[in-house]
């Protein structure tokens, strides 16, 4: 934890004082302790950077607990937050609002700022419980029915998208465009207002009952006979976890792979119970997504690459991994 902590810290330092305004250690200090502010440099690091900065640890954590909650309750190492459909249906949910709303909505106030991500909220939750309703049968969930279901609504959702983004204009094409793969370069406080208020009140939650998840790796048998309502408690963990992505999702877009990633590079670091998984858990993916961001913006400068893309260009060969493991294994 402590080393993590120093990690983000160091990257959180140079995302702050990097980019194409650069700023000396003096100048960031001053204009964050209010000593002699200079314009430039508060409208630069408040309303540029920090919002960015903040909204990136905030995503990478909530997807990354979502996703050991996902593979927890699953007991699916491949599992992934976007599997369940959450991105595709706030996907879905923002071409739509595009579509249909394009430049009828103008201005800076809470409501126009708001509006687009309150859309893929929506979005995003309808489409994971209507997954979750499809799943349960005989009044149980079932695991691998809900992950093909997920599959199955993201495949027909991202069709949705593709034909509602082939009719817009090239203005709107290209907002739906960068935010579906992943980006968080419109980052503000109102932002980081509406997600804190999802992680605050369920990854609390999370972590009281990780001693849940660690049961929820034996049989059904085993878990019933030592006194657990399996079924109760797996649809509360996957509330929860639907929760955390639909939040994240709506400020940030499609980000995906940090679900997937983050739990096992956790369990490599701290094992497998799921007490010291879990805020190990989120500290890396907050770092993931911080980090990519740095990539992304510096890598590529003066242009910008999404923070998306540069957490696939890592997740993808990560995940070919994973398979070729486990297929290894069997």
């Amino acid at each position: 934890m402590a080393v993590g902590v120093g990690i983000i810290l160091v990257t959180f330092y140079m995302s702050l004082t990097n980019g194409a305004f650069d700023m000396a250690v003096k100048d960031v200090f001053t204009t964050l302790l209010g000593i002699n502010p200079q314009q430039d440099f508060v409208f630069v690091i408040f309303e540029l950077r920090l919002p960015r900065i903040v909204i990136a640890i905030l995503v990478g954590m909530g997807l990354a607990i979502a996703g050991a909650v996902l593979q927890g309750v699953t007991r699916n190492g491949l599992a992934d937050p976007g599997i369940l459909g959450i991105n595709a249906g706030a996907g879905a949910a923002i071409v739509i609002f595009l579509y249909f709303y394009q430049g009828q909505i103008k201005g800076t106030g809470l409501a126009a700022i708001m509006a687009m991500p309150l859309f893929g909220l929506a979005g995003g939750l309808a489409a994971a419980l209507l997954i979750y309703a499809i799943s349960w049968k005989d009044g149980r969930l079932e695991p691998q029915r809900l992950l093909l279901t997920g599959i199955a609504a993201a495949a027909g959702l991202g069709a949705v998208s593709l034909y509602l983004t082939l009719k817009m204009n090239a203005k709107d094409f290209e907002m739906v465009a960068v935010w579906t793969s992943g980006s968080i370069y419109n980052a503000n406080w109102k932002y980081i207002g509406a997600v804190v208020p999802w992680l605050v009140l369920l990854i609390p939650v999370i972590i009281r009952k990780s001693y849940i998840l660690d049961l929820l790796q034996l049989d059904e048998n085993s878990v019933r006979s030592v006194g657990v309502a399996s079924e109760k408690e797996k649809a509360l963990l996957l509330l929860c976890s639907i929760g955390l992505v639909s939040a994240c999702v709506s400020v940030s877009g499609g980000i995906g792979f940090i679900g997937l990633m983050a739990p096992h590079i956790a369990r490599r670091l701290v094992g497998g119970a799921h007490r010291r998984i879990l805020p190990v858990c989120g500290l890396v993916g907050a770092l993931l997504v911080l980090a990519s961001d740095f990539i992304g913006r510096m890598v590529f400068a003066p242009a910008e690459l999404p923070v998306g893309i540069v957490i696939a260009i890592i997740g993808v060969p990560f995940f070919i991994f994973l398979l070729y493991r486990n297929k290894k294994r069997a």
